[in-house]
């Protein structure tokens, strides 16, 4: 393990890049509002080039080898079709949200987790993280339930943004389980040796993006957007974001925040996975984990292109607490005889 002063380093950017990339997911779809999807393949295929130049890169120098390369790609094809139904989901959801709701909602993918691990992988957990859980989906639900009533900031949403945010979560977990089945599988069919991770995340980029791509004419169609109107909608998306003069809507805050955002998010991937070698996996969870109060908090003040803020009702700041204690729980760590048993 690394020295305390580099752990507190990566911990510290691990914190601002999150809540970075919280508040600009959010800043990002404000101009692009009306062009989601849009953003959603621009992002893609910024993963794509981005991860697969590092593949590359990392080829050359021996650290990936061609057995990695030639495992079996179904397993990815399926993470990538996940990926990219989360990230279209969670998209259109987070343009109609107000920006308090996202990080509280997202919260919803440990549970995921936690379901789809113990059905697809047989897992089981212990009771304080089973409480965790129970606690993660309280805090969820008392959020959601404070646009419940008249005057909520969340009362004049529909409820299809709030469940298709849930899904979104839930797409993103399921994708996380299969990843880590394909390092078990990797791991026996290369002797003992794990894939590496830049060969799990470009080959699911590659298939997030071609399936992003193909499920556009579907989830415009939900849009309201007609398969003849396809071409029209990417080409609006485009002069949207360059922000050119002749968009029909208004597009400020374009191209700036959208890239800011896809430059952030890379960024913030990069430093968790770093802090996760310095550390480990629990550490890189909890410094993730104590962005999440901060995001709301940030995002329920005034912001450019969201000058009005949202005011926090008194059962929305009482979910958020319970679902920070949730987590907490979760990750508290216990005896290396017990985690043995466990997992």
């Amino acid at each position: 393990m690394s020295s305390s002063p580099a752990i507190a380093a990566a911990s510290a950017a691990v914190v601002a890049l999150a809540v970075a990339n919280r508040v600009l997911y959010k800043l990002a779809l404000v101009p692009l509002k009306q062009y989601p999807f849009f953003l959603a393949q621009l992002t893609t295929f910024g993963y794509v080039a981005v991860y697969f130049s590092i593949l590359y890169a990392r080829y050359r120098a021996g650290v990936v080898t061609g057995d990695m390369l030639a495992l079996p790609k179904r397993r990815l094809a399926a993470i990538g079709l996940l990926e990219a139904l989360g990230l279209a989901a969670g998209m259109s959801a987070g343009a109609m949200l107000p920006g308090p709701a996202i990080p509280i909602l997202s919260q919803s993918f440990l549970v995921w987790q936690l379901i789809f691990s113990a059905l697809l992988l047989g897992r089981t957990y212990s009771m304080r993280q089973i409480i965790g859980c129970f606690l993660v989906a309280s805090g969820v639900i008392l959020a959601v339930a404070s646009g419940a009533n008249e005057g909520q900031f969340l009362s004049e949403v529909k409820f299809i943004w709030l469940a298709l945010m849930v899904a979104s979560s839930a797409f993103q977990a399921g994708a996380s389980i299969l990843k880590e089945s394909v390092f078990i599988d990797g791991a026996k069919r290369l002797k003992g040796r794990r894939p590496d991770i830049f060969v799990v995340n470009s080959f699911g980029s590659g298939f997030q993006a071609l399936f992003v791509f193909l499920l556009l004419p579907l989830l415009s169609n939900l849009k309201g957007i007609k398969f003849a109107e396809l071409p029209a909608y990417l080409n609006g998306g485009a002069e949207c974001f360059l922000n050119v003069d002749d968009s029909l809507i208004d597009c400020g805050g374009a191209p700036f925040l959208p890239l800011l955002f896809i430059l952030v998010n890379m960024a913030f991937n990069i430093a968790l996975l770093n802090l996760v070698k310095l550390s480990s996996a629990l550490v890189a969870s909890l410094t993730a984990t104590s962005a999440v109060p901060i995001s709301i908090y940030i995002l329920s003040l005034p912001l450019p292109y969201i000058p009005h803020g949202a005011e926090l009702s008194s059962s929305f700041i009482l979910g958020g607490v319970v679902l920070l204690m949730g987590l907490i729980i979760y990750n508290l760590p216990q005896s290396s005889k017990k985690q043995s048993k466990i997992e």
